[in-house]
């Protein structure tokens, strides 16, 4: 472990002393290959992504419940004990010394008829992601959720946020990004093949994308490139074991800012500001977590009454939900019987819509669903 966190501080070094232009893009993108590897490596043991998660600490065993799945993650004594009991109503223990919480505590907040799971995890220190003060526990355990709000103090949250970031980027966690359309097919001979759909800015061309699969001794491909990407995302596709999450900055403690403070705090994007002692603007992170995970209510209707508005089936909109997805959502064998389903709401071209399977739903929709005949 110190053999391989030595090679990655002198690969940082060399990068950070490597003037950035055209001339150096070939060597950057070569470190960087090495830089991924061995950072793999030390997360996941020898070999890195193949090797799963056997020599690394695996995250806190709590079973998932609910339609999605949130994880609270910041610095110690930030207030996210105060934050989950204030949104669950759990109990998590809170003081003023840091480290309180040991372990995950979950809890389960309801709006909008969804059941969100909220998971208060310890806070993490700088070099989480090297196993410092169970940070790969923490951080495991937030890649399985749905979406991260970062806690963070607001009178120094610029300091927290950048560390944070960092040991978030170090355990393959990409915050509010995209999967880049990066195509890479390996064959058996022919070479490097290599594609350009759109012009390339950020350093990517054929020559760093043959020292890159070098390093990962790929000597055959076919490259397609259909966005502008760097090589930074280009080893993202290669290593293929990135989360791409969305994450929302929660500056806690505003009670302590003065008005012009909140103004400069203002200008940064992805954040809500509140105060989890005295309740303050909850409702707008609330509101904020349901657009930021996509959720779309489904009201069910059984033939002859009237919808059940009480107890909606929730699907996420960034997946497209079909017809079919719904019909699993609800039972897995429901779609061996499903004849066709009628539907109100946005998403029908005129009320009701007779419609299959692949029909698309939409937020509020009400579906009442018809079995084959003779079932």
């Amino acid at each position: 472990m110190a053999e391989i966190q030595a090679k990655i501080d002198v690969i940082e070094a060399e990068m950070a002393r490597t003037q950035k232009n055209k001339a150096t893009n070939f060597h950057l993108g070569q470190l960087k290959a090495k830089l991924a590897k061995l950072r793999s490596e030390l997360v996941n043991g020898p070999g890195g992504k193949s090797a799963g998660t056997k020599n690394s600490e695996r995250g806190f065993d709590v079973s998932k419940s609910g339609d999605t799945r949130i994880g609270l993650v910041g610095f110690p004594s930030v207030g996210k004990s105060t934050l989950l009991t204030t949104l669950t109503g759990t109990r998590s223990e809170a003081a003023a010394y840091e480290f309180t919480t040991l372990t995950c505590i979950p809890g389960t907040m309801n709006y909008k008829g969804a059941r969100i799971q909220v998971l208060d995890l310890p806070g993490i220190i700088e070099g989480a992601a090297d196993g410092k003060g169970r940070g790969r526990q923490v951080i495991s355990t937030a890649r399985t959720c749905n979406m991260i709000l970062v806690v963070l103090d607001a009178s120094k949250p610029l300091t927290h946020k950048k560390i944070i970031e960092s040991e978030l980027f170090g355990f393959g966690i990409r915050i509010n990004e995209t999967p880049p359309d990066v195509k890479i097919v390996r064959k058996e001979s022919g070479g490097i093949g290599y594609q350009e759909s759109t012009v390339q800015t950020k350093g990517m061309c054929l020559e760093v994308a043959r020292v890159v699969l070098k390093e990962y001794k790929i000597s055959c491909a076919e490259v397609i490139l259909r966005e502008d990407v760097s090589v930074d995302q280009f080893i993202d596709v290669l290593e293929g074991n990135r989360s791409y999450m969305p994450v929302l900055y929660v500056f806690n403690k505003i009670d302590s800012l003065t008005i012009e403070e909140l103004d400069i705090l203002d200008q940064m994007p992805n954040y809500v500001p509140i105060s989890s002692q005295h309740g303050w603007n909850i409702e707008e992170l609330m509101e904020s977590v349901w657009d930021r995970c996509n959720m779309l209510r489904i009201y069910t209707k059984p033939k002859g009454r009237e919808p059940d508005y009480d107890g909606p089936v929730i699907l996420h909109s960034a997946k497209s939900p079909t017809i079919e997805e719904f019909c699993n959502r609800l039972h897995k064998n429901i779609i061996n019987d499903f004849s066709h389903a009628i539907v109100w709401g946005k998403s029908a071209k005129h009320q009701p819509q007779r419609c299959g399977r692949d029909h698309v739903l939409e937020d509020e929709d009400i579906v009442q669903l018809c079995k084959k005949t003779g079932t």
